[in-house]
């Protein structure tokens, strides 16, 4: 059974504020999208497609290939305009895959359990999406921001990644969505998961499996910060982070091992 991962690094992160795209910023001495793809490198995973900002093909080959050794990536191609954009230009280098997992590359905490379960999940439904049920109250309110609904929090995940599935049927749901975006986006639809674009376009359910808490999305200046405390309170040094023993524990300590 062959599988293929297509790794997403291809955001400006505006909300950053940094000058430097922030796939590339400085976590513990690597570039932040250096420690999702060091971990698919050493996966189960077979074949690693990155998706890049368009004109970082070969900066990416040069300065994240080839200075990290990296034997899995098969493509480099550059991204679209929005995330599913880039999610279909990576589908379409896909060579002999039976299951595609996507992940973004702005969660470094990845791991091959998480992989792993999400891969189980998809065998039996087709589809599988990483999160984590939500700790805070969800308040749903119109545009002005008046509430107008609280769901049941013990139903209300936040969807991470990685996302698994079936390769046809994520393949055929982007086919659709790629020839129906007009008229979804005319809808007022977001499309901003993997999982949602299989629940528009086919009847498979899609099934949630639990990652972690640390398995968290850099977006803003803080989400950096603490990053660099998660990578250096890691008990082992395969993603390079350089722990101070003593005085941070190990993640499991902190943030339990995301697996159930």
């Amino acid at each position: 059974m062959k599988t293929a991962a297509i790794l997403l690094g291809a955001g400006s992160g505006t909300r950053m504020g940094a000058d430097t795209k922030k796939q590339y910023l400085n976590l513990c001495g690597k570039p932040l999208m250096y420690y999702a793809i060091y971990e698919f490198e050493n996966s189960f995973v077979d074949d690693l497609i990155l998706v890049v900002a368009p004109g970082d093909e070969d900066y990416v080959r040069k300065e994240i290939i080839e200075r990290y050794d990296l034997r899995k990536v098969t493509a480099v191609v550059a991204g679209g305009r929005e995330r599913y954009h880039s999610v279909w230009n990576g589908l379409q280098a896909v060579r002999g895959a039976e299951y595609i997992l996507i992940h973004d590359l702005a969660r470094p905490f990845v791991t091959e359990d998480m992989m792993l379960q999400g891969l189980n999940a998809a065998k039996e439904t087709g589809a599988a999406v990483v999160g984590m049920p939500v700790k805070d109250t969800i308040r749903i309110t119109d545009r002005d921001g008046i509430g107008i609904d609280t769901p049941n929090r013990n139903t209300v995940w936040a969807a991470q990644t990685p996302q698994v599935f079936e390769a046809e049927l994520i393949l055929s749901c982007y086919r659709k969505l790629h020839a129906n975006e007009e008229v979804i986006l005319s809808e007022g639809r977001q499309i901003t998961d993997d999982g949602q674009v299989v629940e528009l376009f086919s009847d498979r359910k899609v099934k949630m499996v639990e990652g972690a808490y640390f398995n968290m999305k850099v977006t803003v200046p803080e989400d950096l910060a603490a990053a660099e405390v998660i990578l250096k309170s890691r008990s082992d040094h395969r993603l390079g982070g350089e722990r101070d023993d003593g005085a941070v524990g190990s993640t499991e300590r902190y943030f339990g091992t995301g697996v159930r």
